[in-house]
């Protein structure tokens, strides 16, 4: 074990996708970026990854949360009608962690669940070079079970890791003024427009006043 060396991360995409899925959330790997940074000093996270011409916005998005892709060609067939697309990142993943990084790295962290590793994390358990095993899904091989106190689930991790999207607050509704009514108590002396107004007629039964004349006394 070499302290000065700095730790490095190994990641089966295709596990790590398929394996969050099936927990039923959506992984943010800029979390997942920074969590491995800050809780594993991991310096460098390959990620293992099929390449796809129409994944590319996938990649980018990876790159630009500080993972270094690793691609394999992949391979489509049809299976009952449907196109399947398989891209088998095992062999790359276990030639970089024990021969072509090997040396470059104190201790690593593997994130899958998949039993087909089960040979590399016995060998790196073997060389005090395992950290711990991240595995996606509660749902793994059983071959990785003699790993347990190496195991972390990452169903564990999902309130650190899970990608949450901000919800937009609605726009209120823009609710015109009620058109204003007359007041049918009001009383008004306004002429409707367009009628002359009618001359002061007085009360026909109100009685005259007396002429009174001043006379000399």
């Amino acid at each position: 074990m070499n302290t000065n060396l700095p730790n490095y991360a190994f990641i089966d995409s295709q596990n790590l996708n398929l394996g969050i899925r099936s927990q039923g959330w959506k992984l943010d790997h800029r979390k997942l970026r920074l969590y491995l940074k800050n809780k594993y000093n991991i310096d460098k996270a390959f990620i293992f990854i099929g390449h796809v011409t129409d994944n590319q916005s996938l990649y980018d998005e990876l790159e630009q949360a500080g993972f270094i892709l690793v691609f394999k060609p992949t391979v489509g067939y049809m299976e009952n009608g449907k196109e399947i697309v398989k891209g088998n990142v095992d062999a790359e993943l276990v030639l970089h962690a024990a021969a072509i990084e090997y040396n470059n790295y104190d201790k690593a962290i593997i994130i899958t669940g998949d039993g087909d590793f089960n040979c590399l994390i016995e060998y790196l358990s073997q060389k005090g070079k395992l950290l711990n095993l991240l595995v996606p899904s509660d749902r793994f091989s059983k071959l990785l079970s003699s790993h347990t106190k190496k195991i972390v689930k990452m169903s564990e991790l999902r309130s650190k890791l899970e990608l949450r999207v901000k919800k937009r607050k609605p726009t209120p509704a823009i609710i015109p003024n009620p058109t204003s009514t007359p007041n049918p108590t009001s009383t008004s002396t306004a002429t409707p427009q367009g009628q002359p107004k009618q001359p002061f007629k007085p009360n026909s039964q109100s009685k005259p006043q007396d002429n009174i004349q001043n006379t000399p006394r």
